[in-house]
């Protein structure tokens, strides 16, 4: 342990971060532009494979989180969701290669293999606890978060020789090149996680009744919810991560639609983005450990508040590359803070089912995120790309309801 750290736990752990990060980017930017560009399905429906993933996420993962609670260790749900998510991404990327017209199969696959790849963060999440004491949570998140941001350059890179169509392996070059091979490299550098982390706690051995379990959700998140904090955090979660989490999941759909650039183009873009995420998530880290986490999260909040406009409304490419450069330092900073900032208010009896929630939360937002971009898009006129543009303006709305609901919560240096 220095400084409060354990340096090699964060490492492993970080490792991680980089690993599903890689798949994570790769999919964001090439499968939604495959499905959506090349063979024709509506925003809609692809916004609906996240609605269907976060169905799944809803009926199971309350008491996952529940069951993790008691047993005290969470690792090898962390093996087996992980092992499940690399598998059904790749049998994604080998149907969008080998059989493209079958692109209605990948819908369910790639539904399914978000679900295990979220289902993973219940186990991930808590395992920051093992890692740094309170004091650091902030620094320790940024720099696993910072990790992450490594992760999607990597991903990035190694896709832009796939998807240009200078090296292929199987099936027509393409954007459905870089799907397989994002989901071995995410197995191949999630291996020393799953295989070195030691968790502080030993196994607790205890009788599980499935049935008496699902009876027992809602108890449990009442009172959960009444602990200082946390219910109004989980409120804030849901609206403004509602906003920022849908637009990024359509944000190289946006870029086509508003400037029809490069995939290229939109990879550098996007590298841009990430290397100003790299340094937001340390340096937020760092500030919430220094001025407070309800601080420094209504600071981050502010900034989407205007982030989001300023996208809706520039018409020049070059300023909109800025403005999305400059978002890059909130995008890196806002999970950082959330994460650790969530630590700090659970109880430590609740902490697993702490996460499910908060990932919880960011699924059952995507029920309105997604369904409220996609109608809009559909509906509003599409002249100069207004549809995408209302859509990204109306992100604004969810953020700035979460922002009104986090002003209430309680300073974490109080809470602490």
């Amino acid at each position: 342990m220095k400084n409060g750290i354990n340096v090699k736990q964060l490492i492993l752990w970080g490792l991680y971060d980089f690993a599903n990060s890689i798949v994570m980017i790769v999919f964001f930017m090439y499968y939604s532009q495959w499905l959506v560009v090349e063979q024709g399905v509506s925003d809609f429906w692809f916004n609906m494979t996240f609605v269907g993933s976060s169905l799944l996420f809803l009926l199971t993962v309350p008491v996952a989180g529940s069951i993790i609670d008691k047993t005290k260790i969470g690792l090898p749900g962390l093996r087996i969701a992980t092992i499940f998510s690399v598998l059904l991404y790749f049998v994604t990327g080998f149907i969008a290669v080998v059989y493209p017209s079958h692109y209605i199969i990948t819908i369910l696959t790639y539904s399914l293999a978000t679900y295990f790849y979220l289902f993973s963060f219940t186990f991930y999440n808590p395992l920051l606890k093992d890692i740094a004491v309170p004091e650091h949570h902030g620094l320790a998140s940024g720099w696993g978060n910072f990790s992450g941001w490594l992760g999607e350059i990597f991903g990035l890179v190694v896709a832009i020789p796939l998807v240009s169509g200078f090296v292929f392996f199987v099936g027509a070059p393409g954007r459905a090149q870089a799907l397989m091979p994002s989901a071995i490299l995410f197995l191949l550098f999630s291996l020393p996680m799953l295989i070195f982390f030691k968790e502080s706690t030993t196994r607790v051995q205890v009788s599980i009744n499935i049935k008496q379990e699902y009876k027992d959700v809602i108890k449990s998140f009442v009172k959960l919810c009444v602990a200082p904090g946390v219910g109004l955090f989980f409120l804030a979660y849901f609206f403004f991560n509602d906003a920022i989490t849908t637009a990024s999941n359509n944000f190289p759909i946006f870029v086509q639609k508003l400037y029809g650039v490069s995939d290229l183009t939109q990879t550098y873009l996007l590298l841009g983005i990430i290397v100003t995420s790299a340094i937001g998530a340390p340096v937020s880290g760092w500030l919430a450990d220094k001025f407070g986490f309800k601080r420094v999260l209504l600071w981050i909040l502010a900034g989407w508040v205007v982030v989001f406009p300023l996208l809706a409304i520039v018409k020049s490419f070059s300023l909109f590359i800025a403005v999305c450069v400059a978002m890059g330092l909130w995008f890196g900073a806002i999970w950082t803070i959330t994460r650790a900032y969530l630590v700090q208010l659970t109880p430590p009896e609740m902490i697993n089912q702490s996460f499910t929630y908060y990932t919880l939360m960011e699924r059952l937002a995507t029920f309105i995120g997604p369904i409220s971009w996609g109608l809009v898009v559909t509906y509003v006129p599409k002249t100069d790309a207004l549809n995408y543009r209302s859509a990204a303006a109306l992100m604004t709305v969810f953020v700035i309801v979460g922002l009104f609901i986090a002003r209430k919560l309680p300073d974490r240096r109080k809470t602490a």
